[in-house]
């Protein structure tokens, strides 16, 4: 293999130049939709709420099951009112953070799982459409992994310096209230 071929190769992995596949394309999926980066966002922000153990658990459990929504994608397994699941997702995470830190861990696994589910579902439809190889197929899937558990961590962030200002709680259901709101404009234009 020469210097040229694997150069190639990187190109073609990170960035594919006809639209489609490589890391990032995968990458920037997430970033570019306003259901998908509010959603993503907000499992941060609601780990960092509840605190202790759901700080890395649900944003975990998050990308766990959006990689098997990715999957049944993958294999033609479409689930049903996709786009609904994506949309009020962002309503029910924003309701959820607007409640402040009064939904248990056990709550919030459940409610991150179900949504993960649709989140990972959409990408992974998506995928036979702008892939044509394994390399890109495993970049692309790479690459919203990596987007969705930054976003993550950014949201994580947010949610932990809120919790050290005075009107951090406050600001954090009004944020909440926000999100909650452009679900519902979201969900009315599905």
């Amino acid at each position: 293999m020469e210097i040229n071929d694997l150069i190639n190769f990187a190109t073609m992995i990170f960035f594919h130049p006809y639209g489609g596949g490589g890391i990032l394309s995968g990458f920037l999926h997430p970033l570019l939709g306003l259901d998908h980066l509010l959603a993503m966002l907000s499992v941060g922000i609601l780990s960092a709420q509840i605190g202790g153990r759901a700080l890395w658990t649900v944003p975990a459990t998050f990308v766990g099951i959006m990689a098997i929504g990715a999957l049944l994608g993958i294999f033609g397994i479409a689930l049903p009112f996709v786009e609904y699941g994506i949309t009020f997702s962002v309503l029910v995470l924003g309701i959820a953070i607007l409640l402040g830190n009064k939904i248990p861990e056990w709550g919030a696994l459940i409610v991150v799982a179900f949504f993960a589910l649709f989140h990972g579902n959409a990408h992974g439809t998506e995928i036979p459409e702008i892939t044509n190889t394994i390399g890109l197929l495993i970049a692309y899937i790479l690459g919203f992994l990596f987007a969705t558990a930054g976003l993550h961590v950014v949201g994580a962030l947010i949610g932990l310096l809120a919790r050290r200002s005075d009107r951090g709680p406050q600001l954090m259901r009004i944020g909440g209230l926000a999100i909650a709101l452009i679900g519902v404009f979201l969900i009315s234009n599905v």
